[in-house]
């Protein structure tokens, strides 16, 4: 794809609160480093920061009505991530979206098909895809170090209060003004672990993931799901078994599993380390380095090198999103399973006790939270 000039590459921001500042705080120091050139930022709310120099527009249209940047950064929220990288795409920019990079499946193949008429590269925000234990675990495989490979897995048991459900309007929503959100606990505050496990089972692309069994619920009074398992069958006939949650008791490390004849391999990927068990042995722990995926747009873009979390290479998260986007409303789990825990400042977290014990359950036994007859998932409406 066509690279940056010869200078030093310009780059705007659109979206500067939320998870967008810690964008705008990164290119501020690139920028003091002489790294990059920092000409404007977009967003409706003006930033709380000083922009040494760049210069503030309510949106994208009038950013790029001035200034024509090499690369955006496009971090809003997560049903306008499409539009926006399209208009940038279309602009001639090459892109880093935050992760989803949209939020259906037609919206996914329309700005792949964008990003390659106009030979721009469309990075997507899955951070975790920029370590090395990734490609390192891959290779511990493919060496046979575990045996002939039986499946994979994936799981997270996260924490989310009132407070994360009520910041904004779109989230914990399906769908909001006729459009899809799709801001459940697969497609958003997990999808690293998806969008992970996939890339460690070689299955990134579109055709690579041939059916998805999606079994959703909710513990929180919303409309998407936070408390979930999905079955995905890959094309070479090996599967994955997903289990998440956002209502455990406290904040635990997501990791994903190979599973062999001859052991396994754990991927704790917020992390970066990896732990090999093989019978007889003890575990094999190593730490791995991690590509700022901006660094590795900026790499691509002057070299021609396929980036590391290319939008392509969504495409079997793309489907599993689709599968979720498409399922019937996720079953809401009975206030009487529920333990309710009152928080300072009037903040709410709801724990459904036993969760991880239950997750842990469905990956080992690949089985979903209704197939292994769980009082909450047999009451769950």
């Amino acid at each position: 794809m066509s690279g940056a000039g010869r200078g030093r590459p310009t780059v705007a921001l659109v979206g500067v609160h939320g998870y967008g500042r810690l964008h705008l705080e990164r290119l501020l120091a690139r920028q003091h480093r002489g790294e990059i050139d920092l000409v404007a930022v977009a967003d409706p709310v003006p930033a709380d920061a000083a922009l040494e120099g760049a210069r503030q527009f309510p949106a994208l249209d009038d950013l790029l009505a001035v200034h024509g940047p090499e690369v955006v950064v496009v971090s809003t929220p997560l049903h306008t991530h499409a539009d926006l990288a399209g208009q940038a795409l279309r602009a001639g920019a090459h892109v880093l979206v935050e992760k989803p990079a949209t939020a259906d499946l037609p919206s996914f193949e329309e700005l792949l098909a964008l990003s390659e008429r106009t030979s721009r590269w469309c990075q997507v925000g899955f951070q975790s895809l920029g370590s090395a234990a990734v490609e390192h675990v891959r290779e511990r495989v493919a060496g046979g170090r575990i045996g002939t490979v039986t499946g994979y897995s994936a799981v997270g048991c996260w924490v989310r209060t009132r407070a994360y459900y009520d910041r904004a309007p779109w989230a914990g929503r399906r769908r909001l003004q006729g459009r899809v959100v799709a801001d459940g606990v697969l497609t958003n505050p997990l999808a690293h672990a998806v969008a992970t496990v996939l890339a460690v089972a070689g299955a990134r692309r579109l055709q690579d993931v041939v059916e998805v069994e999606t079994d959703l619920f909710h513990v929180n009074d919303i409309e998407a799901d936070d408390t979930s398992t999905a079955r995905i069958v890959l094309g070479d006939g090996l599967d994955v078994l997903v289990a998440v949650t956002l209502a455990a008791a406290e904040q635990g490390e997501p990791f994903v599993t190979v599973t062999g004849t001859a052991g396994s391999i754990r991927l704790f990927y917020t992390l970066d380390t990896v732990v090999e068990e093989t019978p007889g042995r003890p575990p094999r722990v190593t730490r791995h380095e991690r590509v700022d995926l901006f660094d590795d747009l900026l790499d691509a873009v002057r070299t021609g090198a396929r980036p590391r979390s290319a939008l392509r290479e969504a495409g079997g998260f793309a489907r599993v999103q689709d599968a979720v986007v498409n399922s019937p409303a996720p079953r809401a789990v009975p206030a009487e399973f529920l333990r309710r825990h009152d928080l300072p400042g009037g903040d709410v977290r709801w724990e459904l006790p036993g969760i991880e014990e239950a997750v842990q359950r469905a990956v080992t036994r690949r089985r979903t939270f209704s197939e292994l007859d769980l009082d909450w998932a047999r009451a769950a409406r």
